[in-house]
């Protein structure tokens, strides 16, 4: 299984913002730390924006923050909303002939379930816990330790 670039957008800018919780992040700040799109990650943004896992703020000091705790941002969660289609295989949506009788079919389909449930193992926050060693690699200065 392969994530998508989107996916892998939407959870480094949570990241980012769990990170720098103690001030205003903009896209461009994200996109420059991750060497993302300007454009492809204010998609992004909208998006976990619209789920309420970042809230904008406007004004003169608005920018973004976390539209909620980072413990209460669940990885599968997100994973499952920013993924398009879950599907290993093209016979997940029953276009194989053998599929009434395929264990292989069985066998994916045990396999992202197990994927995504170690997935919801995992919170914001535990992505966070690097903390100062993440925020460098950010390029984020004077986090709270």
């Amino acid at each position: 299984m392969r994530l998508t670039a989107y996916t892998d957008y939407s959870l480094r800018t949570l990241m980012y913002l769990a990170i720098n919780d103690r001030a205003r992040a903009t896209i461009a700040d994200i996109a420059a730390a991750n060497d993302i799109s300007l454009n492809h990650l204010t998609k992004v943004v909208h998006q976990l924006g619209v789920h309420g896992d970042v809230e904008t703020v406007r004004g003169r000091h608005g920018g973004l923050r976390l539209g909620r705790p980072a413990a209460e941002i669940n990885l599968g969660a997100v994973v499952r909303r920013t993924e398009p289609d879950m599907q290993l295989v093209p016979c997940f949506g029953g276009a194989c002939v053998i599929s009434p009788e395929c264990v292989l079919q069985h066998a994916l389909e045990a396999a992202l379930q197990a994927f995504l449930a170690v997935l919801d193992g995992y919170t914001l926050a535990d992505l966070a816990a690097p903390g100062q060693r993440l925020a460098a690699l950010f390029g984020i200065a004077d986090i709270a330790a």
